[in-house]
């Protein structure tokens, strides 16, 4: 696993696992602390396809943190490298995911409006390969998601062309808990502390193992507007990870 953080955030050791911490501040600053085993790979080159499960233990400092974290798997989609400095050259692309995924009240994740757009959630995403090339013309359309009627009808396009399952789930964060993500090629299953709590479309493979917790929020809101940035980070603001088991 190769930690990456901004310079207002760490990632430390601690028995058995790992501590991700954000700096207080205000708003306006993007903090990042994260774990990952992809780095310096091409997208085609992630190291995980099903069947895999993935089990760790893990706690928060406050039951809300600002921003989001979470666990489990993607396929970086908004990662873009042009090769330069020995890294793998990466185009951004459409997401594929099964994770964990913890987002303050400011996010809404959700492309469906029958499905939770922020609080603690389990959920997949499986969208079709499409070479990043043709996803050019997104950008001429992209100044269009800042109005209303234009924005309600790119997000009815993109929740036909992303597939997703989202569902809510009910915990303590600050409490420790097992999380265990079971991939096989058709479903994806999300348990905690043992029990089933939700089951999803699998994504596509190859993916990336990532364990994160950042101050930054994005929202695709069912009246179509959009909003992101960052958010204030109070002191004490960490996530404790350990026991992780991949295999």
């Amino acid at each position: 696993m190769k930690k990456r953080n901004s310079p207002n955030a760490q990632v430390f050791e601690i028995e058995g696992g790992w501590r991700l911490d954000l700096d207080a501040g205000a708003a306006g600053v993007y903090r990042l602390a994260q774990l990952d085993d992809y780095a310096n790979l091409s997208r085609g080159a992630f190291p995980h396809q099903p069947p895999l499960s993935v089990s760790l233990r893990a706690r928060t400092s406050q039951a809300e943190l600002p921003g989001t974290w979470g666990v489990g798997l993607w396929n970086d989609p908004f990662g873009l490298s042009l090769g330069f400095g020995g890294k793998a050259g990466r185009l951004p692309a459409l997401p594929n995911a099964a994770w964990f995924f913890f987002a303050s009240q400011e996010n809404h994740l959700s492309l469906r409006d029958n499905q939770p757009g922020h609080g603690a959630l389990a959920g997949s995403y499986n969208s079709v390969r499409v070479p990043s090339l043709l996803l050019a013309p997104a950008i001429v359309t992209a100044p269009l998601l800042w109005l209303p009627a234009a924005g309600r009808m790119l997000r009815r396009t993109a929740a036909a062309v992303i597939r997703h399952n989202l569902g809510q789930l009910e915990l303590d964060p600050t409490a420790w808990h097992e999380y265990a993500i079971h991939w096989q090629p058709d479903e994806v299953d999300f348990h905690v502390d043992g029990a089933v709590m939700f089951r999803a479309l699998a994504p596509r493979p190859p993916l990336g193992l990532v364990l994160w917790l950042d101050n930054q929020y994005a929202a695709w809101r069912p009246d179509g507007r959009l909003a992101y940035g960052t958010l204030p980070t109070p002191p004490d603001c960490w996530v404790e990870i350990s026991d992780l088991h991949i295999g």
